[in-house]
């Protein structure tokens, strides 16, 4: 831990912040502090600027109710900026826009090409929600989605089922395989009820809270 008087403030006494969120590590906003909205964060576990425009002090949130909840604030190499880590109960932007940063400005085809082709659950959900808009002629994800809820969801208890057999084998490589299996067809559903990744998400966030919960109450 440093002291925050080792920081480096400009000649207006600000330090800018940029904030970022602790679960998805999504980049929310840029924002500035001075020691004393610094000092208050710090204090209270919530963020604290100071707006250059108004000339005052802001606590994020006090008005909208979007407060963001301070895990960690940690200086760059010269102590000339913050990254604030956060957990947010509300979008950054004043907006309503989950993140402040939105309005491309450039990109560079050959490596979004290159990143695309880079697996993640965020790129096969706006694959399969591709097939589910254009319909590709052929493509098993389009028929799917053309038979409708019944047809999917008998895939995921036959998937399921699958999962089972396998591991009851206890075959690894067998059971990794049809879990792939299960997985894809678990989110074709989702796409098919309009269930996000951040809806799983949040709500293995908040099983994960009570969970603690359960614990602290069993300690004392």
């Amino acid at each position: 831990m440093i002291d925050i008087e080792k920081l480096k403030f400009d000649e207006n006494g600000l330090i800018p912040a940029v904030v970022i969120d602790a679960e998805s590590k999504k980049l929310l906003t840029l924002a500035y502090m001075s020691r004393e909205s610094l000092k208050i964060s710090m204090e209270k576990g919530l963020t604290c600027f100071y707006s250059r425009s108004r000339r005052e002090l802001w606590l994020k949130g006090e008005t909208s109710g979007n407060y963001q909840h301070i895990v960690s604030i940690t200086a760059d190499c010269d102590g000339d900026a913050l990254e604030v880590m956060v957990l947010k109960d509300g979008p950054a932007c004043h907006t309503g826009s989950d993140s402040c940063f939105n309005d491309k400005i450039y990109e560079n085809e050959e490596n979004l090409e290159e990143l695309d082709g880079k697996f993640s659950l965020e790129g096969l959900m706006k694959m399969l929600v591709g097939r589910k808009i254009e319909k590709k002629e052929g493509s098993y994800t389009t028929y799917l989605f053309e038979k409708g809820i019944d047809k999917i969801l008998k895939k995921v208890g036959e998937e399921c089922t699958e999962v089972i057999i396998a591991g009851k084998a206890d075959d690894k490589k067998e059971t990794v395989y049809e879990i792939a299996d299960l997985t894809y067809h678990v989110m074709v559903l989702m796409i098919e009820m309009g269930i996000s990744l951040d809806d799983i998400r949040a709500e293995l966030a908040s099983r994960h809270v009570i969970d603690k919960k359960v614990k602290q109450e069993k300690m004392t």
